[in-house]
């Protein structure tokens, strides 16, 4: 396993919150409002950061949109690589996704693999008008051609540098850090 040490603090707590609710912000204005808008996270922080951004929208509006979750372990490109046994959990959309707007909600955006096995989750479900992209963090380093409509913050990296994004939802800490290898 490889070992990594912080390197910096990109965003604190209140980083994030400021991001996300700009965020919120972009999706309403881009959707005009929020008919037919579904916010759909990629397990497990896209999840939280999904309610985050629905919440906002909901202070904005005064409406919450619907939000679900969608777990990608069986769409991953790699998962005859992985050296451990993956678990899969269930995939929780509240509605039918067909001709709805769908915004897929992630921490980080890297190679775009991930996002990729996102679409094709999505599309076994159903047939969404449009899926949009929103991440917390772009690190770059594409691989696919996936671009994110939604971005907290662009982080240039190297490609031995690691993106970690802690939440309280799932981690002692809220803050994202950039971590080097050792």
């Amino acid at each position: 396993m490889t070992a990594f040490r912080e390197k910096a603090i990109l965003m604190d707590d209140n980083g994030i919150r400021r991001a996300l609710l700009r965020i919120a912000h972009e999706i309403v204005e881009k959707n005009k409002g929020t008919e037919d808008l579904v916010l759909v996270g990629i397990r497990t922080r896209g999840v939280f950061i999904a309610e985050r951004i629905g919440a906002e929208i909901a202070r904005i509006e005064g409406t919450v949109p619907p939000h679900g979750v969608l777990d990608i372990t069986l769409y991953r490109d790699d998962l005859n690589e992985l050296s451990y046994q993956p678990v899969v959990r269930p995939t929780e959309l509240p509605l039918d996704i067909t001709g709805k707007t769908v915004v897929l909600i992630d921490d980080v955006l890297y190679t775009g693999r991930t996002i990729r096995a996102a679409m094709n989750a999505l599309l076994d479900i159903g047939r969404p008008k449009m899926i949009r992209l929103a991440v917390l963090i772009d690190r770059g380093h594409r691989e696919l051609p996936i671009r994110a409509d939604y971005v907290g913050k662009n982080v240039p990296t190297a490609a031995q540098e690691d993106v970690s994004v802690q939440l309280r939802d799932t981690d002692a800490e809220e803050k994202v850090v950039i971590r080097e290898r050792v």
